[in-house]
């Protein structure tokens, strides 16, 4: 299936609520898929999502909702937490069963507690049979056993920000393709006053990309595909050693930024290149404010993919969300009609366009969004679903690779060697020990 300009509509303003509601009111419009959830009597549903950085996104999701309300009669509230509290709150819920019905969610983190999720398996293969197959990555994290715990939503992708000037300025015709290459043009940004600036704190988005980005590049890996622990390997101790002089070339403070810090420190002109999602370029681009410092900085912003190391081949992790159903939930059904809505067509494809190239669709179907192409900056991130590289890497998903990210056991490993609290080999050797306490082969 294949979207056109005009296929994407623009605005909500325009839809009328009637209309809308002929076509999905007393399920005529899922009756006609084949596939119906009739809601509860009563059903009012809480959803919790992630804090928006593209405001498009939460704007088009909001409005999206509201066609459901009114279609349905079905009340939605949608709270949202900052992209670090999604975690601990997902799991406190899913523990002491209570709390919102639905949640978006981050990574693998539907398998640290996959019997506390609600089944949607029958609505996960009619979206992926309608709409041309789910990306293989994003289902990975959303399915366990073969059903899913999940519908995989969106993947944001990472890719590499910087000001076109400043790298010519450094005596780079092009941006570096290979890490060697990288590494020279950070040194020579810093030089001219330009430094890099990428998370080595527990940013849930930009720490996790930036760490396995640094070690896959390097050929290391966490487990091996049976689950051993391989972090403690020459690979790792090669990407350690080359993570300890791109630090060098840091601006100050990134051991302890989280996912905002890089995108406030790059639009104030302080560092001549970041990895960061579609946003920070989003923000100086729409400039609100008519700033004409941050208009200067947009017109000077690129983007491009992040560069290949000693493995020959781009890996990367980007960043997977999920909207999960939790059981304990006395609507399913409601909930279950809500992502289905929410799905489809009109709503998914317009919310993708919202959100500015940064939301890349999980659906094959609607990798043809105008979006990509309306930006050359997009381009960057237009694959994110189809090119990641799941977490856990080479071993299979589930509770020890989710528990092993959300201790930040990689994230920790690089920003200690980097800082000094450790040597390279025993920031390794203690990787690998709080690794085995999930890894139990």
């Amino acid at each position: 299936m294949k979207f056109t300009r005009r296929d994407v509509i623009r605005t909500t303003a325009g839809v009328a609520a009637g209309a809308l509601a002929s076509r999905f009111v007393g399920s005529s419009a899922f009756a006609q898929e084949g596939l119906t959830y009739k809601p509860e009597d009563g059903a009012k549903l809480r959803m919790l999502r992630w804090s928006p950085f593209v405001q498009g996104d939460e704007d088009q999701w909001l409005a999206n909702t509201k066609r459901f309300t009114e279609a349905t009669g079905v009340e939605v509230r949608v709270d949202k937490e900052s992209w670090e509290d999604i975690r601990p709150k997902a799991a406190v819920a899913a523990n002491v069963g209570s709390g919102p019905d639905l949640m978006l969610v981050w990574f693998d983190d539907p398998h640290q507690y996959p019997d506390k999720l609600h089944d949607v398996t029958e609505l996960g293969e009619y979206l992926g049979t309608k709409y041309g197959g789910w990306h293989d990555g994003p289902k990975q994290y959303a399915t366990r056993e073969g059903k899913f715990l999940g519908l995989p939503l969106a993947t944001i992708g990472n890719a590499i920000v910087y000001r076109e000037s400043w790298v010519k300025e450094a005596g780079f015709s092009e941006f570096p393709k290979d890490t060697a290459g990288f590494l020279e043009l950070c040194k020579a940004l810093q030089a001219k006053g330009h430094p890099a600036g990428f998370t080595h704190g527990h940013g849930v988005g930009d720490g996790n990309n930036y760490a396995h980005w640094l070690l896959w590049s390097h050929g290391g890996q966490m487990v091996d595909e049976s689950g051993k622990v391989m972090i403690n390997s020459p690979e790792t101790l090669k990407a350690i050693e080359y993570a300890q002089e791109l630090y060098k070339t840091f601006i100050p403070g990134t051991e302890s930024w989280l996912d905002v810090n890089n995108n406030r420190a790059f639009l104030a002109g302080e560092l001549g290149v970041i990895a960061n999602g579609i946003s920070v370029y989003n923000t100086a681009k729409t400039n609100k404010d008519n700033d004409p410092k941050l208009a200067e900085i947009a017109k000077d912003m690129r983007t491009t993919s992040l560069p290949i190391g000693p493995v020959g081949k781009s890996v990367e992790l980007f960043q997977v969300t999920t909207a999960v159903i939790f059981d304990y939930t006395p609507y399913p059904n409601a909930a279950k009609a809500y992502l289905q809505f929410m799905f489809e067509e009109q709503q998914m494809a317009e919310w993708i366009t919202s959100s500015a190239g940064y939301c890349c669709q999980t659906l094959k179907a609607f990798e043809n969004n105008p979006v990509w192409t309306a930006d050359p900056n997009n381009a960057a991130y237009a694959k994110a679903s189809a090119t990641l590289r799941p977490n856990g890497y080479a071993g299979p998903l589930g509770y020890a690779s989710a528990a092993t990210m959300a201790d930040y056991v990689l994230v920790d490993m690089f920003a200690k060697a980097v800082t000094g609290q450790a040597t390279p080999q025993e920031a390794m050797e203690e990787a690998e020990k709080r690794a085995n306490r999930y890894y139990r082969v």
